[in-house]
């Protein structure tokens, strides 16, 4: 390793990996896989798992497959797989040949299921749904057996056969696993293993009639794809048992081990795909890809970098304890990561005109500005300065606070980048709103300090004539309570959405430079946060996101 190559932090997946390649364990293979449901949008929580899988699989030479649990067609559709790959490559990962589906397993399930039923391991039960559950039992009480358990094993192929044919309406018969009603474990009671349910399949259109359940699919899809390391969030953890039990009564190509870490659990947000589903449907925001939804597609919208994404998750770690990550954390990493890489540019949110009266040019001055303080590779931009410029009203008080070191009556500030200006008049309306200032600069000041006195208030400022037009779209978290999808009575997720968490800001100015932004390229608007060039933009009007601000605005504002 190099002496400039960070250490990676030791975590218990790591060690587990580690000890069995050098164990020479599955031959010294490491293969993982990530396999979202096809039935929403990737959120944070899911670049863990992502970032887990491949990396590992990276780190250990190995390979991670992008398989799809698509056993529940009604709530999945070509929409959602189109986002998963899109999110998955621009994490900057690459999955293991062929992107698989478990549909594509579904043949190979079907003849395991008839395995098992011959084996004496599953039976066809015709109970209803009310029975079943009531059968199950509790968690003090044991489950009951159903009068179906111990029916031939040559009339449970015969109904099996006829659920496949479609001789069952939904819901009236289902294969379940036979292993122990008075298990301690709730998951072991005899569990369904597949059910009638006629939905078009977005892969396998109408061939089916009847689907597997996911405990039953994902472990056989596992070893199908002889997979040794299968790494998931700790709600499985109960589930390893069947997990183990089905692969122990099949003969399959390999027993991959089920590993569990905790999920990522992130204040001021929810990572319920029900919840976010909700939130689009009921048009609480303007899409999966509403920059302020935890999404992958969200985030990319709003200005986080893969970078940013993949630091945050070796940073938060991977333990068996469940937690709270604070939203700071994500904060500060994509902070951290665009401070050394994001242009430097100026803009102008609220603008107040100000008359330079003192000009003596007939034309405005050309200014090189360095596109990045600490990095002259990126190279430099243009400003123009003139006799009539924008700035921030915020840095303008007539009357102002103590501690005030911007521009006040009579003071004077820097200019960034440019003069020295001090304020001589404030022109104001008939409501006695100010709508300008008379300045002027002290033209031997520029690119040096003023002599005799010190000026120390730097604002921001651009063109009044040669700046762009722009609309700026001011992000903030979307709930304003840090547990907002909490069991509290009488309230809902919805309960907590943060009024404030847009203001669109419909006349900002910018400064030139920015006409020739591209879409998702990060800037950093000085003073003002970090911000990202939105798809909405059009050859008249750029529209920018931020994405977030230049300190942690909320940790001020509750200490």
């Amino acid at each position: 390793m190099s002496k400039t190559e960070p250490v990676k932090p030791t975590h218990f997946i790591r060690q587990i990996i580690r000890r069995d390649q050098e164990s020479g364990k599955n031959d010294g293979r490491v293969a993982t896989r990530f396999p979202p449901e096809p039935n929403g949008y990737l959120h944070v929580g899911h670049a863990k798992s992502i970032c887990l899988n491949f990396s590992m699989a990276e780190e250990f030479n190995g390979t991670c497959n992008l398989r799809f649990d698509d056993t529940n067609p009604e709530r999945e559709s070509q929409e959602y797989i189109d986002a998963i790959k899109a999110d998955v490559n621009w994490l900057g990962f690459e999955w293991n040949e062929e992107i698989r589906f478990a549909s594509d397993y579904f043949d190979a399930l079907y003849q395991f299921a008839i395995e098992l039923i011959k084996r004496d391991k599953a039976y066809v039960d015709e109970s209803s749904a009310e029975e079943i559950r009531t059968m199950r039992g509790s968690l003090t009480e044991p489950g009951t057996e159903s009068t179906y358990r111990n029916r031939p094993v040559q009339d449970s192929l015969q109904q099996f056969e006829r659920m496949r044919e479609g001789a069952f309406a939904d819901g009236s018969a289902v294969l379940r696993a036979k292993i122990d009603m008075a298990s301690p474990n709730i998951n072991m009671r005899d569990p369904v293993l597949y059910r009638v349910r006629r939905a078009h399949h977005h892969q396998t259109g109408d061939k089916w009639c009847i689907y597997p359940m996911y405990d039953y699919t994902h472990c056989l899809s596992d070893a199908l794809e002889s997979i040794t390391h299968s790494l998931c969030t700790l709600e499985f953890e109960d589930h390893r048992p069947l997990y183990d039990w089905i692969l122990n009564q099949l003969d399959v190509p390999c027993h991959p081990q089920q590993i569990e870490f905790a999920r990522l659990n992130l204040n001021y947000t929810v990572t319920s795909k029900r919840k976010l589903k909700q939130l689009v449907d009921e048009q609480h925001v303007s899409g999966w890809d509403d920059p302020r939804m935890p999404t992958i597609a969200g985030m990319r919208r709003r200005g986080y970098t893969p970078a940013s994404i993949r630091n945050f998750c070796e940073m938060i770690g991977v333990t068996k304890s469940e937690g709270v990550v604070d939203m700071s954390m994500l904060e500060f990493s994509i902070r951290d990561d665009l401070d050394k890489r994001a242009p430097r540019a100026m803009c102008v949110i609220n603008p107040l005109k100000v008359v330079i009266e003192n000009w003596k040019h007939s034309d405005d001055l050309t200014l090189t500005l360095p596109a990045h303080p600490k990095d002259e590779t990126l190279g430099s931009r243009e400003l123009y300065f003139g006799s009539e410029i924008y700035i921030d009203r915020s840095d303008f008080e007539e009357v102002p606070p103590k501690g005030f070191k911007r521009l006040i009556p009579g003071g004077e500030v820097r200019l960034r980048g440019s003069y020295v200006m001090r304020c001589d008049e404030v022109i104001k309306d008939e409501q006695g709103e100010v709508i300008e200032l008379r300045c002027s600069i002290d033209d031997q000041t520029l690119g040096k300090n003023p002599e005799g006195r010190k000026v120390k208030g730097v604002i921001h400022w651009v063109s009044a004539t040669r700046s762009l037009p722009v609309e700026i779209r001011l992000y903030d978290r979307l709930f304003n309570h840090e547990s907002p999808d909490s069991s509290k009575a009488g309230t809902s997720f919805l309960d907590h959405i943060n009024c404030d968490s847009l203001t669109i800001v419909a006349q900002a100015y910018a400064e030139p430079s920015l006409a020739n932004a591209v879409a998702g390229e990060a800037y950093q608007f000085e003073r003002e946060g970090y911000f990202v060039k939105d798809a909405d933009s059009t050859p008249e009007k750029l529209v920018f996101n931020r994405t977030v601000t230049l300190r942690d605005t909320w940790a001020k504002a509750n200490n």
